[in-house]
């Protein structure tokens, strides 16, 4: 009953308990701001139901990425290697400037472009068109090998 008195009052039901776990933090860069929408629709709020919901920071320049890596506190970065700069070689100078680099994962034009994300030192890779269904695993099984 009390339940049916916050909808009338509230005009909405009561949402769920806030999660006690922070949410992941995804630095997402992409000199294209479709491919930048179409990668934060296709993680949606979270990318598996045993991780933490998400939050996606997007950025459009190099300068960016690298001054929010500065900062910490990113837990995982999708980095299109498609956009101008390009994100493998920003990734290998991530990897090879930042000490406990997150994990990255490389956005590449075709699937058989992830021999360049082997140069890159990215944790994985994801192909364009982004693919709505793949995507979220990716990311997943990135965050779980991390934690473990």
């Amino acid at each position: 009953m009390s339940e049916d008195v916050s909808m009338i009052k509230g005009g909405r039901p009561p949402s769920d308990p806030p999660s006690a776990d922070p949410p992941i933090k995804i630095l997402l860069y992409s000199s294209n701001r479709l491919t930048r929408e179409n990668v934060r629709l296709a993680l949606g709020g979270k990318v598996a139901s045993d991780l933490p919901p998400i939050s996606v920071l997007e950025v459009a320049t190099q300068p960016a990425v690298l001054s929010t890596m500065d900062e910490g506190g990113i837990d995982i970065a999708i980095l299109d290697g498609e956009a101008v700069p390009g994100g493998m070689g920003l990734c290998r100078q991530l990897k090879d400037e930042i000490v406990r680099c997150p994990p990255i994962l490389v956005l590449t034009g075709r699937l058989d472009d992830a021999w360049l994300a082997t140069w890159s030192r990215a944790d994985g890779v994801a192909p364009h068109p982004i693919d709505p269904f793949r995507l979220p695993g990716v990311v997943a099984n990135l965050l779980r090998a991390r934690v473990a």
